[in-house]
């Protein structure tokens, strides 16, 4: 309910000079908007930031290998 108020209050000025309903509707239709928006954008930067997070992990944690250990070719 004061959601609904606050952006009544705030397509209010939007609208500007133009005020009236026009700007109570922009503001809900602004609100309603953005609260179907906002978690999918949300989700998007949390599951980017954990797959950098885990790339870096993985880099930083290969083994290292020292260069005696690597394999040669059978004789022959």
């Amino acid at each position: 309910m004061l959601g609904k108020i606050a952006a009544a209050v705030v397509g209010d000025r939007i609208a500007g000079r133009n005020k009236g309903a026009k700007g109570a509707v922009l503001g809900i239709v602004a609100a309603t908007a953005l609260k179907r928006v906002i978690p999918t954008i949300a989700a998007a930067a949390i599951l980017g930031y954990a797959y950098k997070k885990a790339k870096n992990f993985l880099e930083e944690n290969e083994p290292d290998y020292p260069s005696e250990a690597t394999p040669s070719p059978p004789p022959g």
